[in-house]
């Protein structure tokens, strides 16, 4: 009774545990996963593609993509479709893509019947004009990493993400919505800084993905509010035009 922040509109927990705690309380729920689940879907959606999150990359999501006859997306890769989002920029519209991630495709799998929606540092504003469509209880759920022993790792990017939607969202915040948006705030002038110096972005740019954490910090250069529809992400009515990568 205490964990769903019911006494206020603007909510926000963490991971599985979060989408749980919130789901059946509120009338949408936003998952945020900035490096990169929720930028890679951006980015696919805005430009007309179909976007199957799948929590496993194993034989069944080979098995999964060819079933709906789908592009599977593979290890980071720039010329291959992939979780890294430079991949992404030349899909066509009407394209179907089976994207795996441990973390945002994983939670996108068990919000239930609640809407779901997903924002990242790109599509901030958008997503928050979207999520209000649907009232005034809003879950913002940021995604979070992991641990080598699958426990969950927080991780500032998406607790920073989270937080750039709630700066967009009117309504009473609970102090952990609060805490999210004063993190955003107080960093906004230099978000990409902070998160390629953080753990997460560290990790990416020492192996060669710089790139992917340059576009994946960019702020509100994206109109599309992707939206979880027949198990797809899909554009929601309050996107707008594809922006540029």
């Amino acid at each position: 009774m205490w964990f769903d922040q019911d006494a206020y509109g603007l909510r926000c927990e963490w991971g599985a545990a979060g989408v749980a705690a919130l789901a059946p309380h509120v009338d949408v729920i936003v998952l945020v996963d900035v490096l990169s689940f929720s930028t890679c879907v951006d980015i696919a959606v805005s430009r007309g593609a179909h976007v199957y999150p799948y929590p496993w990359k194993d034989a069944s999501a080979t098995a999964f993509a060819e079933s709906l006859n789908a592009v599977l997306a593979g290890a980071r890769s720039r010329q291959h479709v992939s979780l890294s989002p430079r991949s992404l920029s030349g899909l066509h519209a009407g394209t179907r893509i089976v994207l795996p991630s441990p973390n945002g495709a994983t939670l996108s799998r068990i919000t239930g019947r609640v809407p779901t929606l997903t924002g990242c540092l790109r599509n901030a504003a958008a997503v928050a004009r979207a999520a209000q469509a649907y009232g005034a209880r809003i879950g913002l759920v940021p995604a979070g990493e992991q641990w080598p022993d699958g426990s969950l790792r927080p991780c500032i990017e998406d607790w920073l993400g989270a937080g750039a939607i709630l700066a967009h969202l009117t309504g009473a915040a609970s102090p952990e919505a609060e805490l999210a948006r004063d993190a955003f705030g107080s960093r906004r002038g230099f978000i990409a800084d902070v998160v390629a110096a953080s753990a997460s972005g560290r990790e990416l740019i020492d192996h060669g993905w710089a790139d992917d954490v340059g576009i994946a910090t960019q702020l509100d250069v994206s109109a599309t509010a992707p939206v979880l529809i027949d198990h797809a992400y899909a554009p929601s009515p309050a996107s707008g035009d594809p922006p540029a990568i």
